[in-house]
This record gives C-alpha cells, structure tokens and sequence, in this order.
C-alpha cells in the first residue's frame, strides 16, 4: 500500500471521526427517532418533505453562477458602519400581561406575553457557521445583545423553527439552557439539544399542525416551506416549522425561513387574524426564491396569514445572500406602504407593544 493510499484514508478516517465528535454539527436522528417519524406526513423515503415538491435548482450553470457572483462579492452587502442598536435591559422585562416583541437583528426575538418570557430562535452568536473564522460575521452592533454575558434571567420557553446555523446556534443554547424552563422545536432538532446538554424532559418535539396548550398559552406547530441540514449527511433529516403562538388577547405569527406557499392562506384561515406576524424578508434571491421569499412574497403572505401588524425580519445581522443589506427593509415597507398595510420597523434592541396606536417605524437604516 503506497503513502498516498495510507494518507488518504487516514484523512477520511479523520474527517469521520471529526463529523461524530464535533458537537456544534448537532446529531442525527437516531433510528428510533426516525421510527416515530414515520407517522409524520411530512416524512417519506428517510427524509422530510415540504407540501410542494421544492427542488433546488443544482445543476452546473446555475452553481456556477451563484459561485461567481458571491466570489464577486457585493459592495453594500454590509452597513459600512456601525449599526445604532438600542440597549435592552433584559432583566428588566415587564412581565406584565401586555405583549410585547423585541427583535434582535436576524430572526432572533423575545416575546412577552401572559406575564411569561419567551425567545424564538435565539441565534445570538458571532457567527452562523459551525467554524466562526471561516464564516461570515455578524453586523457589527452600537450595543451589545443582552445574552453575550452569563448573566441571564430566567426564559420560560425557548421555540425554534428548524436547525440551520442561523437560527440554532449551539454556543446561545449552552448559555442559555439552565435557566430555559421548555425548549419548542420542530420533529427531530430535540436530538441536537440533547447533545448539548439540555435535559431531555425539557423538550417538546412537534409536527406541523400540532396544537399544543402550554401554561395558558396555546400554541400551533405550522408548516413552512424550507429544508434543514447541519453538515454534509443530514439534509433534511429533521423538521422545519413556523409558529402559532397565543394568549386569550393576543396571537402571533411567527414564519420561520420559508418559500411563498399555500401554505401561509390555510395558516391564516385556521388560525388567524393574528395581532403581530414576524415575516422573514431577507436573505432572497430569484434563484433560490422557492425557500426564501422575496420582500414582496413577504406582504402577500402577510395578507394571507391575516396579520395585523407586519414585523420584518430575517435581516440586519448576517450577509447570506447578494442583495444590498438594507435592499429587504425598502423594499418591504414600499410594498406595504403601497398597499395601505401597518408595519413596524423597530431597531435592533427595540420593543413593540402590541395594542399601541403607534409602532416604530423610523428610518433607521439610511
């Protein structure tokens, strides 16, 4: 056996080993696991699917176009100074029975509503990436995120909407775990947090259309239309979601990352009006539009899911798509503004109240 043969399996060998013991690429389900999805309508031939066959488009002039135009790079792909971010006081959070929504760039939020604290997707790292040096960074801040230091209060619920870098990151769900009372996630992301070390009778796995009632709170698994992965073998192996979340006077939207689907009409006619929807807006482009909508996909959905007040997010933390940085926010409150639609636009560490006559709705981004 010559030296190259020796050399190449000892780094396949490696690469193995690396992907089973690095404990930020999470874990696949196991076969148990997998056994109980079978009940799921979303799980077919090992996989999930979304309702509508959603098929990226790989082929070899489409990657190569993408490759070339993200080596090309975009000179307004990132603020060219520091945002001006509100600092928010987390231990300070009212606790009162009057909602409350403070978004903290990206799709990162906290909801407050029937005196409880909740967080949804709480991405609060350097990085959506599992290797930070390589990946890209995130916007640099005028203030810091209030969960970057250890002093945390107490969460009531943790929810998240599918296990991509930017929405479940292991480093905020460390800090974050001891002092979370319920984790929310879709089919199959329970077995990243467990790696991690949350408590297994912490968390609560759904499938799509799952109603659950929780401390007064009732609370819906919706469908999204997406896909999830970590590392290179596990590829929608678990499941992706949105989130209906209420109270007896107050219900919110919450999209996920999500393509322009039917789905969304069927949501609202089940479920809505809702007071507040959280609409992902960024990170878009045509050739990937069916797992990310477009702004204007955005107020659509909007209109279908019957919300009341549009909060856009899914923006002003990462560059992971070609589009100026700023280019989601314009070009969403042009649509809505053009179809008479409320939307706020808070900065980064504000709060909306929900019920107020008036929201935030500077331009904070020029």
């Amino acid at each position: 056996m010559t030296a190259a043969i020796i050399t190449i399996i000892l780094m396949v060998l490696f690469l193995y080993v690396f992907l089973k013991r690095y404990p930020v690429f999470g874990t696949k389900p196991s076969k148990q696991r997998r056994l109980s999805f079978q009940a799921s309508a979303q799980f077919s031939d090992r996989r999930f699917v979304n309702e509508i066959p959603t098929v990226m488009d790989t082929s070899f002039t489409t990657t190569l176009s993408i490759a070339k135009d993200f080596i090309k790079g975009n000179p307004n792909g990132k603020p060219h100074q520091q945002l001006k971010t509100i600092g928010f006081d987390v231990k300070a959070a009212r606790g009162s029975k009057d909602a409350g929504i403070t978004w903290f760039g990206h799709s990162a939020l906290m909801l407050e509503m029937d005196g409880k604290r909740m967080l949804i997707d709480p991405m609060f790292g350097k990085s959506p990436s599992p290797f930070p040096m390589f990946g890209g960074k995130r916007y640099s801040y005028s203030k810091t995120l209030p969960f970057e230091n250890s002093h945390l209060p107490f969460i009531d619920a943790i929810f998240i909407s599918h296990d991509h870098y930017d929405h479940l990151d292991f480093g905020s769900i460390r800090k974050l775990k001891e002092k979370t009372g319920r984790f929310f996630v879709p089919l199959g992301v329970g077995g990243h947090l467990e790696r991690w070390g949350v408590d297994q009778e912490k968390i609560s796995e759904h499938d799509w259309w799952d109603e659950v009632e929780w401390e007064g709170l009732d609370l819906v698994c919706t469908p999204a239309q997406h896909f999830s992965g970590r590392s290179l073998t596990d590829r929608n192996a678990t499941l992706w979601c949105s989130w209906v979340i209420g109270d007896k006077q107050t219900k919110v939207f919450f999209s996920g990352d999500s393509g322009y689907g039917p789905h969304f009409k069927t949501i609202g006619e089940r479920y809505g009006p809702f007071n507040a929807a959280l609409m992902e807006c960024g990170q878009y482009d045509e050739r990937w539009s069916n797992i990310h909508m477009m702004p204007e996909e955005t107020v659509q959905a909007f209109i279908d899911v019957k919300g009341g007040l549009l909060i856009p997010i899914h923006w002003a933390a990462f560059t992971l798509a070609l589009h100026d940085w700023n280019d989601p926010i314009e070009r969403v409150t042009k649509e809505a503004a053009r179809k008479g639609l409320p939307i706020a636009s808070p900065q980064i560490g504000e709060t909306v109240f929900i019920g107020e006559d008036m929201y935030p709705n500077s331009v904070w981004w020029k």
